[in-house]
């Protein structure tokens, strides 16, 4: 403990490292790129939610012992039976998400993950495997890494790489909720990995409509797995219903 108080010490008047996400100097680098306030400020999606989406719910009252899913994924045949998300795309999550993503901190994903095996356990129970959802070669190669893969690494269950992104696509952040699921139509295909009969949880950053998860969903169910689920590390959560 004094070792790490004196690095600490030291790191701080030398290098004067900011935080990832505040850019507030560090006080204890030694434990990452990001401050403890800034971890602290993370606010997690709370129950009541959705079971597929992970979308809050208004009430407990609004749901019943049969379904506790919202009106949209109601309406819907869904490819993702479960999802889990550790909070809202925004604050200090989305601020950590960036510094992964875009500033290559790549030990961000180590305590992420473990954030996410925490608040999305009912998601891995029971499942075989965890996917990461794919980027395709040349966005890889621009940004060194894939950020879901590296978190899915540290999640408590074998990582199958089993899919590949088979065609670049815009970035869906930059496209209106519409057409995300023509965005990212066909753009996925299977690796040589087996899937079948296999409870499969998706991994990835930040989902917004699904789109890219029903996508990636798609795939694994027409290779035989037998249940897709996903965790996200943050959620963009839909304006109450």
């Amino acid at each position: 403990m004094l070792a790490r108080t004196t690095a600490d010490a030291i790191l701080a008047v030398i290098l004067a490292p900011a935080c990832a996400a505040c850019q507030r100097p560090l006080d204890e680098p030694t434990r990452g790129p990001v401050c403890r306030g800034c971890w602290a400020a993370i606010l997690p999606i709370t129950p009541p939610v959705c079971d597929a989406c992970c979308d809050p719910l208004p009430s407990w009252r609004t749901i019943s012992l049969e379904c506790s899913r919202c009106p949209r994924c109601r309406r819907r045949d869904l490819l993702v039976v479960r999802g889990r998300a550790i909070g809202p795309y925004d604050g200090s999550l989305r601020a950590i998400v960036h510094a992964l993503k875009y500033d290559g901190r790549r030990t961000l994903a180590k305590p992420l993950a473990a954030l996410l095996a925490h608040h999305g356990s009912s998601v891995l129970d029971g499942a075989d495997v965890v996917v990461p959802v794919p980027l395709h070669r040349s966005r890889r190669r621009a940004r060194g890494f894939n950020q879901a893969a590296e978190i899915a690494r540290h999640l408590p269950l074998p990582t199958a790489h089993a899919l590949t992104r088979v065609r670049a696509t815009p970035s869906q952040t930059d496209l209106p909720a519409a057409k995300r699921h023509a965005n990212v139509r066909d753009a996925f295909a299977l690796r040589r990995a087996d899937v079948k009969t296999r409870i499969v949880v998706l991994v990835d950053d930040v989902s917004t409509t699904g789109a890219t998860l029903d996508a990636c969903a798609r795939v694994l169910i027409d290779a035989g797995a037998r249940e897709v689920r996903a965790l996200t590390v943050a959620r963009v959560v839909s304006r109450a219903r």
